[in-house]
């Protein structure tokens, strides 16, 4: 099953070098950088706080790279992601380095070591983690994520899936005077309008296929993948080109009842518990006065406003039931949001009482077919 991470226990780190003293100038990292970052941090994808983003453009060296990353990785307890754009090498090991703005050809220390990054990822207390390489030669890192046997033991909950621009012997494409490299130009334009006749939710899996097509068809470099466990089904975005378009008005018992609703249940944090009440309206596809009509006057579209602007927990329940109802949200899930509720609030759970206004039944659960694409690498611990 896919799932969003908790913005509040999620970090992401973007890495990226523009300007290098030996190298070819990549000035469309500069761009890569700020409009990632800005999306991850808008309700078009994860919605973080803009503390849990940090960018790191032209370090001068890895000391500044290693430090925020080991700061990212100690902080986050759902996803951690992070994210490098800029000219990948490969030293006498064939392995991969990562550029810097000193870095020289052959001597590999003026370079971040993808082996350095990786060891972080290892290290960290987060329970999924996402890489994303926008660099030559990225691919080399998909032969790297083996892990260590302590951490073999976790993988009920651990997960890592790496997306690279390129496979091992060919460079990424920076087209000249384009706003984004290549690969990042398709994610982004992906993240920002989904993919028609997809799943609700662009998971990893979902995002590799479709840009894997999509740079296909552009004849552009083709993206490698690797995932761990459930890697793939991390999700980095709703699928905006299935969502409703504002006002619309729907009739309990129809396909609202089928809708990928967040799952409270993945949430553990209150900025986490906050982004997904504001999502569940996106995804009704309601206005805050037809959501204030449904509830029969339980709530107003005043109260609906303060509640999608809050930054704390709600004292009481009641007026979330409402809302969660009157958006269309099934009654079941209703229960999950009551228990999540009252665990961030540190009550004692109880027995939830049915919230008054719509309430639907679940559909049944669709089968997912697996997929494989060339270029996809599966191991034996996936």
């Amino acid at each position: 099953m896919s799932v969003l991470p908790d913005p509040g226990a999620s970090r992401a780190v973007l890495i990226g070098t523009s300007r290098y003293d030996h190298l070819e100038q990549l000035p469309a990292v500069s761009s890569n950088l700020a409009d990632l970052a800005t999306l991850l941090r808008g309700p078009l994808s994860l919605h973080l706080p803009a503390a849990h983003v940090t960018v790191i453009e032209n370090p001068p060296d890895p000391g500044s790279v290693m430090g925020p990353l080991r700061q990212a990785a100690a902080e986050a307890t759902d996803s951690l992601l992070v994210y490098y754009a800029g000219h990948g090498l490969t030293d006498l090991n064939d392995t991969l380095a990562l550029a810097l703005p000193h870095t020289r050809p052959g001597h590999i220390e003026t370079s971040l070591g993808y082996d350095w990054l990786r060891q972080i990822l290892l290290d960290s207390h987060a329970q999924r983690h996402v890489v994303l390489l926008d660099c030559c030669y990225s691919g080399l890192a998909l032969g790297r994520m083996s892990i260590s046997s302590s951490l073999a033991d976790q993988a009920a909950v651990e997960g890592t899936f790496l997306l690279a621009a390129s496979a091992e012997t060919r460079p990424a494409l920076a087209p000249v005077g384009a706003v984004h490299t290549a690969f990042t130009g398709a994610l982004l334009e992906t993240l920002r309008h989904g993919v028609p006749a997809g799943p609700p939710l662009l998971d990893l899996e979902t995002l590799y296929r479709h840009l894997h097509h999509t740079l296909e068809a552009r004849g552009q470099p083709l993206p490698q993948a690797r995932n761990r466990n459930n890697g793939a089904r991390i999700a980095l975005a709703r699928n905006h080109a299935g969502l409703p378009t504002p006002p619309a008005a729907h009739t309990a018992g129809t396909a609202e009842d089928r809708r990928s609703w967040p799952d409270p249940a993945a949430v553990s944090t209150v900025t986490g518990f906050l982004t997904s009440l504001r999502t569940v309206r996106e995804i009704s596809g309601l206005t805050q006065q037809e959501v204030s009509r449904r509830s029969n006057g339980q709530i107003s579209p005043g109260a609906i406003s303060r509640l999608a602007n809050r930054d704390t927990i709600p004292a009481t329940w009641s007026t979330t039931a409402a809302y969660l109802a009157a958006c269309g949200v099934p009654a079941d899930q209703i229960d999950q949001w009551h228990r999540t509720w009252q665990s961030l609030r540190g009550n004692p759970p109880t027995t939830p009482q049915a919230p008054a206004g719509p309430s639907h039944a679940d559909s049944a659960s669709s089968v997912r077919t697996r997929w494989r694409l060339p270029g996809l690498r599966r191991g034996r611990d996936q």
